[in-house]
């Protein structure tokens, strides 16, 4: 067997000029028409690099020296970034940040779907560009990782930590105080967590040796009305300690109205649980969308963006056109927001979903609000499809990351439904969808919304038209 020939080899070192910048944010360069993708990059930097991997089709490398800087970078405001996995693009200006955003998405269209004659609008920018997370996530850690500024310094305390992940890494946690994604009195609670913990002896849980008590801090707040949830997840119920710290977090800050305790005592790594212990309020807070409150548990998913949410869902409405003569299907309908603003237009939208929180969620907020003509519906649209009496007119998909399932996009294609409203987190892996739905289907709109600023991750809402409908 022949030997397959590669421009580089692994561990060789290289100056390159990085040419573009690709989703996911790694810059791009290319030995010999052989692309290598180099994070923390942006176009037109001159480095020195490393090759760390070598595969068929693209290698990945390391930055060593930044030579010479690019034109389009700036500092960056958080003291973190470079470190934390939290954001991309702080380095950039946010209109370039809209650029790359916008040539992600009219490339994955051009060279994936292969459809050359779609124009796509420049994304809809966010009216905030920090601050304007409903929701942080931070993990505990009894070992944390030291930032270079911060090695050799005998007075910080090696074996707690809360914060965010190194990227790419499980088990690294760095310590933080403020995240600029989140608004100032969110940060204040972060850092007076973190210091009551520290200083009453709250041992954090040890990824790797599963032993320990803290294991993440999960602060939400309200758009509509500023008041915060903290939500503790701990390995074993302790109500002595949780009950002390709840009531000193409701002590010094008025604006939380809910805290909560999960107990989560699975190696599993994450921020659920199967037991909630209200400390403090109630068991949870309220968002409003539109014009309805939605009530948020602490497990519950509602859109990281609340303000841009609405424009996203607005760009849904718009292509989706639906009437009172309508009937709609909204897949990966989630806890059912898409599904209950259709059904007031439509004559009856069935929601479908594979997890089952989720449904209870939606049917929830369904009965809240008064809304009789949705049905949701727990289980695979594949399987469940030939339950439902009513085709559709209009479908709504908003899938995962990894986006529709093959068989789900051929069902799609072969479907009668007029129009098929997709909403996207990742232009790749819609654009590759989208391909095998325009057999029979004409892409004729498509509009990127700006959810998450200082990141690569862009929303699209693409409207696909039956031919010959």
């Amino acid at each position: 067997m022949q030997q397959k020939k590669y421009p580089v080899k692994r561990g060789e070192e290289l100056n390159v000029t990085i040419e573009n910048v690709a989703f996911g944010g790694k810059g791009i360069c290319r030995i010999n028409d052989y692309v290598i993708f180099v994070p923390n990059t942006l176009p037109q930097d001159e480095v020195k690099i490393r090759v760390t991997k070598r595969k068929t089709g693209y290698g990945e490398a390391r930055i060593l020296e930044l030579v010479k800087p690019s034109p389009l970078r700036q500092d960056a405001p958080c003291k973190y970034f470079g470190w934390c996995g939290g954001c991309t693009w702080q380095k950039v200006s946010y209109e370039q940040q809209l650029e790359f955003k916008w040539n992600h998405v009219k490339e994955s269209i051009q060279h994936i779907s292969d459809i050359k004659d779609i124009e796509v609008p420049k994304p809809i920018a966010s009216e905030k560009i920090r601050a304007y997370r409903n929701k942080m996530e931070f993990s505990f850690a009894d070992k944390r990782w030291l930032l270079p500024h911060e090695l050799g310094n005998m007075e910080i305390e090696k074996s707690f930590a809360l914060g965010l992940h190194v990227p790419g890494t499980f088990d690294k946690i760095i310590s933080i105080d403020e995240c600029l994604l989140q608004s100032d009195a969110a940060n204040e609670i972060l850092k007076f967590t973190q210091i009551y913990c520290k200083e009453n002896n709250l041992l954090p849980y040890g990824i790797r040796s599963h032993e320990g008590f803290l294991r993440f801090l999960v602060i939400r707040e309200s758009h509509f009305s500023g008041d915060i949830m903290v939500n503790i997840v701990t390995a074993f119920s302790d109500s002595k300690n949780m009950s002390k710290l709840a009531q000193e977090l409701s002590q010094k800050f008025p604006q939380i109205k809910s805290i909560i305790n999960t107990i989560n005592d699975r190696k599993a790594q994450i921020a659920f649980g199967e037991e909630e212990i209200v400390l403090y309020g109630d068991s949870f807070i309220t968002d409003k969308l539109f014009d309805k409150m939605y009530k948020i548990s602490a497990n519950s998913f509602f859109q990281t963006n609340t303000a841009q949410a609405e424009r996203l869902y607005e760009i849904v409405m718009e292509f989706a056109e639906v009437d009172k003569q309508d009937t709609v299907w909204d897949l990966y309908c989630g806890t059912g927001t898409i599904t209950l603003l259709l059904a007031v237009k439509a004559k009856r939208v069935y929601g479908f979903e594979l997890v089952e929180r989720a449904i209870l969620d939606a049917r929830k907020n369904a009965k809240e609000f008064g809304v009789q003509n949705v049905e949701f519906i727990l289980g695979d649209v594949l399987v469940e499809k030939s339950n439902v009496k009513n085709n559709p007119a209009v479908i709504v998909v908003d899938p995962p990351r990894s986006g529709l399932h093959p068989k789900v996009a051929a069902f799609l294609s072969e479907s009668n439904a007029k129009k098929i409203v997709y909403v996207s987190c990742n232009p790749t892996t819609m654009a590759r969808d989208i391909k095998i739905i325009k057999e029979n289907y004409n892409l004729t709109k498509i509009q990127p919304v700006d959810m998450f600023p200082q990141t690569y991750h862009i929303e699209s809402v693409a409207l696909l038209e039956r031919k010959n409908a």
